[in-house]
């Protein structure tokens, strides 16, 4: 059973916005690597990340968590199905968190 979709109120001010594009990515897992180690990749190159397969991913638009979700298979094409929102507490903390120091 599918949640009922969303819906909000469009104003002329926010119809504005609405054919704005904005950078999608999805975020399966995160590492860090040394200079050295990157600069050593090469294709076959493998790359370990915490986490299985099953493990949630992040959707983030402009670099900032937006939701989670699962991965699936669309008419053979990769997909995501949202399964959370991030809270506004969350993303307004990672706005913050990004922010340029003084």
């Amino acid at each position: 059973m599918n949640p009922a979709p969303r819906t909000m109120e469009v104003t002329p001010t926010l119809d504005v916005l609405m054919d704005v594009e904005l950078p999608l990515t999805l975020r399966f897992g995160s590492t860090h690597l040394a200079f050295g180690e990157v600069m050593g990749l090469n294709t076959g190159s493998l790359i370990e990340f915490g986490g299985t397969a099953e493990s949630p991913v992040e959707l983030l638009v402009n670099g900032h968590v937006v939701a989670r979700g699962e991965m699936v298979m669309v008419q053979g094409n990769y997909g995501i199905r949202i399964t959370e929102i991030a809270s506004r507490h969350e993303r307004s903390n990672a706005a913050v968190d990004e922010s340029p120091a003084e």
